[in-house]
């Protein structure tokens, strides 16, 4: 597993070298979020209502999520084909276009968490019962979605045979491997992600930029790494059953 996430560190900086526009997506999107709350005094007064509910924001922050998984398309491709930037940065059918419909089911995913009423609302439970409805339902999607990880590989490399219930029976087995993978691949940069946001607060207004430009590139690299943990954890368990995971 240390030389997986070894080679994962080391395609994501290739990748970010060999195809700086598809790695600069997220990071300019994230820039963009983080000019709005300069704009808006976060830094120096903390996340006040005007912040949390300013619309500008609120967009950028919908944005930023697409943006973190558009790259993965690229970058799943280019570490299935061993570096190959020419070949990973094709719009290839059917590849492209299943991708096309992962993508807007996330899209739909999104912009019902972001957007959408709190399931607590809907449901008409307490406050209290509601924050533990949505945890239960923030870890069950978590669950299932380690177990659907073979098909959001599959369909990027154009292989429409792996659906989700022939996902759910390769990754069976491969939870806990998995489970380490996304550890390894992004709990560092998430980290580095809120440490340089929580320390920005209250410096001064030169170091409060240098800290945002560093941070954009961060979530550049954790776009690319967060695709990258799904790549080996669906490849390992696609070798252990003797299955094709690409197509072609």
């Amino acid at each position: 597993m240390w030389n997986d996430i070894k080679r994962l560190y080391a395609d994501a900086g290739a990748f970010s070298l060999a195809l700086p526009v598809l790695f600069s997506i997220p990071v300019l999107v994230e820039f963009a979020q983080h000019v709005v709350e300069i704009d808006l005094g976060l830094y120096r007064h903390g996340l006040g209502a005007a912040a949390i509910f300013d619309q500008r924001r609120l967009t950028l922050g919908f944005a930023k999520t697409l943006a973190m998984i558009l790259p993965g398309y690229w970058f799943v491709r280019y570490m299935a084909w061993n570096r190959d930037a020419d070949r990973a940065k094709r719009i290839e059918r059917p590849a492209a276009t299943l991708f096309g419909i992962l993508f807007a089911l996330e899209a739909i995913i999104q912009w019902l968490v972001l957007f959408g009423p709190p399931v607590g609302l809907v449901l008409g439970l307490g406050p209290r019962l509601s924050s533990y409805v949505t945890l239960a339902g923030a870890i069950g999607a978590s669950v299932i979605g380690i177990y659907l990880t073979a098909w959001l590989v599959a369909w990027p490399l154009g292989n429409a045979r792996i659906g989700p219930p022939r996902s759910i029976a390769l990754m069976a087995g491969s939870f806990w491997r998995t489970v380490g993978y996304t550890v390894a691949g992004t709990v560092p940069l998430m980290l580095l992600h809120h440490a340089l946001g929580y320390g920005a607060m209250g410096r001064a207004d030169w170091l409060v930029w240098v800290m945002m430009v560093a941070d954009a590139l961060v979530v550049g690299l954790l776009a690319l790494t967060s695709a990258g943990v799904a790549y080996l954890a669906a490849q390992r368990a696609a070798e252990r059953r003797n299955v094709k995971l690409a197509d072609g």
